[in-house]
């Protein structure tokens, strides 16, 4: 994409939307459809990089879980979405997926992908129709905050820009893909304008757990595969996962560590650690794994025997000898009530710039129903950088799609009450 000149401008049924990933350029269909005149600013040399590399290991659009279901994984922010995801949910992708000829299915996990997996071809052909529709985009503009009469300023490579449209909505994303434009460099501006913002947290993130040298060195890289995973609430609900988790040098990730990454993050800002408890064997009682492990070993090396009776080697058996020490091991009960419940105790998340998203964001206190900002009349909010936060498989994306819908049609009526010369 080729950058375009920047200008001043300033039209009393024209729309800037500043960003160029998920929400910004949903909210540009939106307004678009409506007859709007939309001006899109993306900081980048082009849009949609991080809608890219998200389709990298392939493109998970949305879930197919019941709308209860799907509600929840939105957590203490579920009431403040739930009007825009019943708006916009995961039919409502799949139906617009489909509209720019783009077949989807179904995976045996309930995720949502494009039939080849990719992000390209759909970001390709939704590009295509947005600039059909009318959408300009200006490339290399940086938001640098607001002008006095309320119009937002870009830093350009030929200088600084204000722009003064009609309405404005920031799409701006979280702060953990800094390469790729989302870093968070906007809420210094938000808070200079006095709006309330909770600050950004890594969230889908891993964590650190201090290995030994042996340990790390030997299984850094290890996927932990077919486990369930537990988390304690603040409330002392407990939350489960099963899955795939991986070993680092530093600690663990992967998408079961995602699942349960907000209520361990709570955890460590609140007590300064959080105990992560994996089952090493699901679907295998403590009492038969005890019996198991009591059989005698003959000349059998206690690897071998653990092996034998438990089906447990490797980074598995690693993680054991973390826990527990060589006498320790020789207990059947003690060893295998430490199969079914092994803690892990973890001291940190990793940085933010290495979270797949961040929590944190534009607080709905800040914002009315239309997700306009009420100390900003005019300037809307959608995506990332509202302070929601979901695990992966979907939920990311719908929620970006659904606020960037909802921002639009605020802004569209905000628009349609304005006298013809009025502008932000």
């Amino acid at each position: 994409m080729t950058d375009s000149p920047p200008a001043a401008t300033s039209a009393p049924r024209s729309l800037a939307i500043v960003g160029g990933g998920p929400a910004g350029l949903m909210a540009a269909q939106e307004a678009l459809s409506t007859g709007v005149a939309v001006t899109l600013y993306e900081s980048r040399p082009s849009v949609g990089r991080k809608f890219l590399i998200a389709g990298r290991g392939g493109l998970n659009l949305t879930h197919s879980e019941p709308f209860d279901r799907f509600r929840h994984r939105y957590r203490e922010a579920e009431s403040r979405l739930r009007p825009y995801l019943e708006a916009f949910d995961a039919s409502a992708v799949v139906r617009w997926c489909e509209g720019l000829g783009i077949d989807t299915f179904v995976g045996t996990s309930g995720r949502v992908f494009p039939t080849d997996f990719k992000a390209a071809p759909l970001l390709r052909a939704w590009l295509h129709e947005l600039r059909a529709a009318g959408l300009q985009i200006r490339v290399r503009h940086r938001f640098t905050g607001f002008a006095g009469d309320r119009g937002p300023r870009f830093d350009t490579p030929e200088g600084p820009v204000t722009v003064t449209p009609g309405a404005v909505i920031l799409a701006c994303g979280g702060a953990s893909w800094p390469h790729l434009g989302s870093d968070g460099a906007w809420v210094g501006p938000l808070g200079e304008a006095g709006i309330p913002v909770s600050p950004l947290r890594p969230a889908n993130c891993g964590f650190e757990v201090a290995w030994s040298e042996h340990f790390a060195q030997r299984h850094a890289g290890h996927p932990v595969k077919s486990v369930t995973a537990s988390a304690s609430e603040q409330d002392g609900r407990v939350t489960q996962a099963t899955g795939e988790l991986m070993i680092t040098a530093t600690g663990i990730e992967g998408g079961l560590v995602y699942q349960l990454s907000a209520p361990l993050r709570e955890a460590i800002e609140r007590d300064g650690q959080a105990e992560l408890t994996l089952d090493l064997t699901p679907g295998r009682s403590v009492e038969h794994l005890t019996g198991a492990l009591n059989r005698p070993r003959g000349k059998k090396s206690l690897a071998r025997h653990l092996e034998a009776a438990a089906g447990l080697g490797g980074v598995k058996a690693g993680l054991l000898r973390e826990v527990l020490t060589a006498n320790q091991m020789e207990d059947a009960s003690l060893l295998a009530s430490t199969i079914k419940a092994l803690p892990l105790s973890l001291h940190a998340t990793r940085p933010i710039d290495e979270a797949i998203s961040t929590a944190g964001g534009v607080a709905f206190s800040g914002l009315d129903e239309h997700l306009m900002l009420k100390d900003l009349p005019g300037v809307f909010c959608a995506g990332e950088m509202l302070d929601w936060e979901a695990p992966t498989g979907g939920y990311l994306l719908t929620a970006c799609f659904a606020t960037g819908v909802a921002a639009a049609r605020g802004a569209v009526e905000w628009l349609s009450r304005q006298p013809k010369d009025a502008a932000v």
